[in-house]
């Protein structure tokens, strides 16, 4: 039985990895170990959604997760709100800033990053990446998700920061990952998507 130490990894990285081993070998146990119970509970949800048993052991600092297969083990990549709806159109990804959400820009930076890490680590890419605004500084130099991105833009993801806003910014020489794009694009891909996402 294969053992992976999710120990140390920040969220989302050990619901990533568990997915990851659990999509490569449904037929073999797996033992997870885990630090929290927040990792616990998004593994263990997971691995149900999947078709899969969860054992849990708790000691001192540390969570053992076994994961079984069982004859009905769905291997899919999943959704996490059940089956996904089906949709006409491309899936475009609107990021207008290098944040996600409201509160703290500290946890919105950490949560924007996880988000893009997360979407490089699904099979389900979307079409295209549209950074207006301060999300245009994802895509320049100094960016903590150009890795990610690129990753992305190798699988045909293609990404795209509005010209204008790169010049507000003074960031028009740093772009690191995709193209410049122009509202006129910006507008169209969206008028012709069939879903749109903004984190």
């Amino acid at each position: 039985m294969k053992t992976i130490d999710c120990r140390d990894m920040p969220c989302p990285r050990p619901v990533l990895e568990t997915r990851k081993q659990l999509l490569a070998s449904p037929e073999n146990s797996l033992t997870v170990l885990v630090s929290n119970d927040i990792a616990q509970a998004n593994i263990t949800r997971l691995a149900n959604k999947q078709g899969f048993s969860v054992a849990a052991t708790v000691t001192d600092n540390e969570i053992t997760l076994i994961i079984k297969p069982s004859t009905q083990a769905i291997v899919a990549p999943d959704s996490p709100f059940g089956a996904a709806a089906t949709t006409g159109g491309d899936t475009i990804v609107y990021i207008s800033s290098s944040s996600m959400g409201a509160g703290s820009d500290e946890l919105g930076e950490v949560l924007m990053r996880n988000f893009i890490f997360t979407l490089a680590q699904t099979e389900d890419y979307p079409t295209s990446i549209l950074f207006v605004n301060s999300g245009v500084k994802l895509t320049c130099d100094q960016s903590t998700v150009l890795e990610p991105l690129q990753l992305l833009a190798d699988n045909g993801v293609t990404i795209c920061s509005c010209g204008l806003c790169l010049e507000f910014f003074n960031l028009q020489d740093q772009l690191k990952v995709g193209q410049i794009s122009n509202m006129l694009e910006t507008v169209e891909a969206m008028q012709q998507a069939g879903r749109i996402i903004q984190p």
